[in-house]
């Protein structure tokens, strides 16, 4: 496959244009910004103050260490939540219409333990456009040779069982993010089809935040701290498996379903249909009437608004649901979701069991 590849609109379809015609239309009406409202803000600072919140009760071992253990997992969650709900839209340029604001939002992923630079390389620039295209879309890359997704992956005997382990490896997601994931996309020759060539000051950077995760949440803790190295690992390990278990599940199940399409250019280094209609054949919405769960989730359950829209801040789409699923099924497109995060987990779990057949 080549860097080229390109989405050729063989029917001449008119379904972009027309919602986001009428996505606009929903914004004049109503006179709404489509950028952070008051309620966005709110949802801002309750998770920032829960953090820090969580993160000194735990540092200054203000209660038991079974509870502060607790407060780990709960910890682990919310910087799940906050990667969710404040730095994936920051990082889009959807929070506001001021960059700066932007910017300092998003620099709180470097904070978590995240690289800034390569999420909107590997995210924002090569998972949005290439959507569930094998080769292309690093999004794809579970654990390479372990999880198989796709009918493009060689088989092995292993994948048998992948609907059943896929879990467990899905709560080693954070660790291997922080610890494993950002360095080799960095270091390698490409992400996907993107050649890799990088500023200089992004060398620093790197290093140098990660180096800031590290100290505050493992130098930090074994230097304040009255535990043992056990307990610490226990701690440890307790805050990134919760917080790897929220994120593979939430990122999963908006591309990793039994109803999603994974498209294959072929020999012609192209996909026959319109980039907006790739985006509505390859991704699923969950649970898209539950506030909970968009709280929760950023709206990252309702990925397909998401994809097309990805320059509006989050807390607008349970609006703009409504006018993406009618004007899809006008046009005889499909508009995949399952009702709830429980249907989508069990879509889930047998996309892993029919993609784990040879």
């Amino acid at each position: 496959m080549s860097s080229t590849l390109k989405f050729v609109d063989k029917n001449n379809s008119g379904f972009f244009t027309t919602v986001r015609e009428r996505v606009d239309q929903y914004f004049e009406t109503n006179r709404v910004s489509k950028r952070a409202n008051r309620s966005m803000v709110l949802k801002t600072i309750t998770y920032l103050v829960s953090f820090v919140s969580l993160y000194l009760t735990i540092l200054l071992e203000v209660f038991p260490s079974w509870v502060s253990l607790l407060l780990a997992i709960a910890l682990g969650m919310n910087m799940a939540f906050i990667g969710f709900n404040i730095c994936h839209d920051a990082l889009h340029g959807s929070y506001s219409s001021k960059k700066w604001v932007n910017n300092s939002l998003g620099f709180l992923f470097n904070i978590i333990g995240a690289n800034v630079y390569v999420w909107k390389i590997t995210h924002n620039k090569i998972h949005h456009t290439y959507t569930n295209i094998v080769g292309h879309d690093g999004d794809l890359e579970v654990a390479p040779g372990i999880v198989r997704v796709s009918p493009e992956e060689k088989h092995y005997p292993i994948h048998r069982f992948q609907h059943i382990y896929a879990f467990f490896l899905y709560a080693l997601a954070s660790i291997s993010w922080f610890f494993r994931k950002d360095y080799k996309k960095f270091f390698q020759k490409r992400i996907g089809k993107h050649e890799n060539k990088h500023p200089k000051i992004e060398y620093f950077n790197l290093f140098f935040y990660k180096l800031l995760y590290y100290t505050l949440f493992i130098i930090l803790p074994l230097i304040v701290m009255d535990i043992t190295w056990w307990q610490f690992i226990i701690g440890f390990l307790a805050l990134n498996f919760a917080e790897g278990l929220v994120l593979g599940l939430v990122f999963q199940l908006a591309h990793l379903v039994e109803q999603t399409e994974f498209p294959n250019p072929g020999e012609a280094e192209n996909i026959e249909n319109a980039w907006a209609e790739h985006q509505m054949r390859t991704t699923a919405n969950f649970a898209r009437k539950s506030r909970l769960t968009t709280f929760l989730c950023g709206g990252l359950n309702l990925q397909v608004e998401h994809h097309l829209f990805p320059k509006i801040c989050h807390i607008h789409y349970p609006e703009l649901s409504g006018i993406v699923k009618e004007t899809a099924l006008e046009f005889g497109l499909p508009y995949h979701e399952n009702r709830s995060f429980a249907s989508a987990l069990k879509s889930h779990y047998n996309f892993l069991k029919r993609a784990g057949k040879k």
